[in-house]
């Protein structure tokens, strides 16, 4: 795959990952600011035990969401990380 195709793919995932933070934004407003750092470390973990399900089963779930909403709570988890790792070191 060309860098300008990987660029374009990158993109699009990251407009939809924005999209994801909004929305859940306007549903928990910014909680994620009330938490620390090792908490959402553990959230990340939690969600990469949950992608290792998923995988195990097939990619079969009964009532939640699918591998792509884990992948993206974890870039989002990650990024709020940076953010108040950012902020603390001001």
């Amino acid at each position: 795959m060309d860098t300008e195709t990987v660029a374009q793919l990158y993109d699009e995932q990251i407009q939809e990952n924005i999209r994801l933070l909004q929305a859940k934004n306007h549903d928990y407003d910014e909680a994620w600011r009330q938490m620390r750092i090792s908490s959402m470390t553990d959230l990340i973990l939690q969600k990469l035990l949950r992608i290792k399900q998923i995988e195990d089963n097939q990619g079969q779930t009964l009532v939640s969401e699918g591998l792509d909403a884990n992948y993206r709570d974890i870039i989002n988890y990650a990024v709020f990380a940076l953010i108040l790792l950012q902020e603390s070191s001001e």
